[in-house]
C-alpha cells in the first residue's frame, strides 16, 4: 500500500463511501478506511434510504443496488399500552420510478456502493482502524493505523468514523457528548414470507411500508420505535436518548422486547424469526452540536458531525450529501493545492447553504424540547387515544355529550391552558 494519497478517508459508511466515490471519480487518488470485515459490518441504520441524495451520486442507481422495497405508504402511530391512533399517507406515485425512499439492509448496501467507489479507482482497504490523526506543524497530513508500520499520508483527511468520532475529538473538535445528545438504537431483523408481510401491511409485490411508533413504544422516554418491510424479513426496532434510559434505568434490549410484544405490533410479526440482533449509537444532538467540521489538512463528514435530523429521522440522505460536499471542496482544493483550513471551510458553508444546514437549523430546539418536557409522550398521546376511544365508542351517548366529557377530561382550567401553552410552544420548536 502506497504511504502517500492524495486524500484518506476514515470510515466506509454512507458519507465516507459517498466522499471517497466523488474523489475517485474526478481522478483523486482516495484511500477508503473501514475498521470492519466488510463495509456495513458495523454500520446500522433504521433501514431507509432516500432515492434523490444517493441518485445526487449514482444516477438511477436504484436499477442494480441491492435495494429491499420501494415504500409506497408512510405510517405514524400514536401509541398507548392497548390503543392507537395512526395516520400515514399511502402513495402509489413513490412505487415507480424514480421513487421516493427504499428500505435496505446496511450489510448489502453498504458492500455495494463501496465496490461501486472501487470499481472508480477507490483504494478499498478493511479490518483496519484509524488510531489517530497524524499532525505536524498544526496541520493533518495523515493517520496512524493499528496495522504494522501504519502510518498514512495524505493531502486531506476525512473523518467519517461515525457519532463517536474519536479522532475528532483527539484533535479538539468536539468534546464528550452528553447523554441528551446521542441516541442509541436496537433493532433485530425479523425473517417472515415475503407474501405474509404483503398481506399484513396491505401491500403489493415489490411495495414497502414503513411505520413510525411513538408514545408508549419507549415507555414515555424521547424516541421512536420503527418497523420497516424488507423483501422477506422485517426491520423492528426502538431509539431513544440515552438521558432517558439513564434516568428511567431501562436497559435498550428490554425496551425492544417490550415493543415486540405490544398487542398494537405483535400481529405483525406473529410467526417471524429473528436473524440478527443489532445496536448503534445516533447523533441527536442537532444544529447546537454540530462540531468544528473544516480544520487544516481535515474534514469531518456523517455522524461524526452530528448530522442528523432526529424529528424526521433522516441521517443516511444527510450523511451522503456531506460526504459529496466535502469531496467537491477537496476536488476544488487540489486544484489550488490548498489545504489549509480557511480553504476547506468551504464544505462547512456548503454544509449550511444545503437542506442539512437548513432543517438543522428549523428543528435547533425541538429535540431539546421535548426532552425537557416528558408529558408530550408521557400524557398527551395517551389523552390523544382516550379522546379518540370517546368518540368512537358508540354507546347510545350523543356526540354532543361525548365531546363535553372529552373536554372534562383535559382537567381543571389551569390543566387546559398549560395544554394549550405546550402546544403552543411545540409548534414553535417546530414551525
Amino acid at each position: 500500500m502506497p504511504e502517500k494519497f492524495d486524500c484518506i478517508v476514515v470510515g466506509a459508511g454512507p458519507a465516507g463511501t459517498a466522499c471517497a466515490y466523488e474523489l475517485a471519480k474526478a481522478g483523486v487518488n482516495v484511500l477508503l478506511l473501514e475498521r470492519g470485515e466488510y463495509p456495513g459490518a458495523k454500520n446500522v441504520m433504521g433501514g431507509v434510504l432516500y432515492r434523490k441524495m444517493m441518485e445526487d451520486i449514482i444516477p438511477e442507481f436504484y436499477k442494480e443496488a441491492p435495494l429491499e422495497r420501494p415504500i409506497v405508504e408512510q405510517r405514524f402511530m400514536m401509541m398507548d399500552k392497548e390503543s392507537a391512533v395512526t395516520f400515514s399517507y399511502k402513495g402509489l406515485e413513490w412505487g415507480r420510478e424514480p421513487y421516493n425512499n427504499f428500505t435496505v439492509l446496511r450489510a448489502k448496501f453498504d458492500q455495494w456502493f463501496a465496490e461501486k467507489a472501487v470499481e472508480q479507482g477507490a483504494l478499498l482497504v478493511c479490518e483496519t482502524v484509524a488510531v489517530e490523526c497524524i499532525v505536524k506543524n498544526g496541520r493533518v497530513v495523515g493517520v496512524r493505523t493499528d496495522r504494522p508500520d501504519g502510518d498514512i499520508y495524505a493531502d486531506v483527511v476525512v473523518l467519517a468514523d461515525g457519532v463517536n468520532s474519536l479522532l475528532a475529538k483527539q484533535l479538539g473538535f468536539h468534546r464528550e457528548w452528553r447523554p441528551d445528545e446521542v441516541a442509541l438504537a436496537t433493532m433485530e431483523i425479523l425473517k417472515l414470507d415475503k407474501n405474509v408481510i404483503e398481506d399484513r401491511f396491505n401491500l403489493e409485490a415489490n411495495q414497502g411500508c414503513t411505520i413510525e411508533i411513538f408514545g408508549d413504544a419507549t415507555k414515555g422516554i424521547l424516541g421512536t420505535g420503527f418497523l420497516y418491510t424488507n423483501k422477506d424479513t422485517l426491520s423492528i426496532g426502538v431509539g431513544t436518548l440515552l438521558s432517558g434510559l439513564i434516568k428511567h434505568k431501562i436497559k435498550p434490549y428490554e425496551l425492544l422486547e417490550y415493543v415486540k410484544n405490544h398487542p398494537m405490533i405483535r400481529p405483525y410479526i406473529q410467526g417471524s424469526e429473528p436473524v440478527e440482533y443489532l445496536a448503534h449509537l445516533i447523533p441527536e444532538g442537532g444544529y447546537h452540536s454540530i462540531p468544528k467540521v473544516a480544520g487544516n489538512g481535515v474534514l469531518v463528514v456523517g455522524d461524526a458531525a452530528q448530522l442528523v435530523n432526529a424529528i424526521h429521522r433522516e441521517g443516511s440522505n444527510m450523511a451522503m450529501t456531506s460526504g459529496r460536499l466535502a469531496a467537491e471542496t477537496i476536488i476544488m482544493a487540489k486544484e489550488q493545492n490548498d489545504f489549509s483550513e480557511s480553504m476547506l471551510d468551504q464544505y462547512r458553508m456548503k454544509l449550511m447553504e444545503s437542506f442539512i444546514g437548513q432543517d438543522l437549523k428549523k428543528y435547533k430546539d425541538a429535540t431539546h424540547h421535548f426532552e425537557r418536557f416528558p408529558q408530550y409522550f408521557e400524557q398527551y398521546i395517551p389523552m390523544m387515544n382516550r379522546a379518540a376511544s370517546q368518540m368512537f365508542t358508540v354507546d347510545g351517548s350523543s356526540k354532543w355529550e361525548k365531546q363535553q366529557k372529552i373536554w372534562r377530561d383535559l382537567g381543571s382550567t389551569k390543566q387546559k391552558f398549560k395544554l394549550a401553552r405546550d402546544m403552543m410552544k411545540a409548534w414553535k420548536v417546530m414551525k
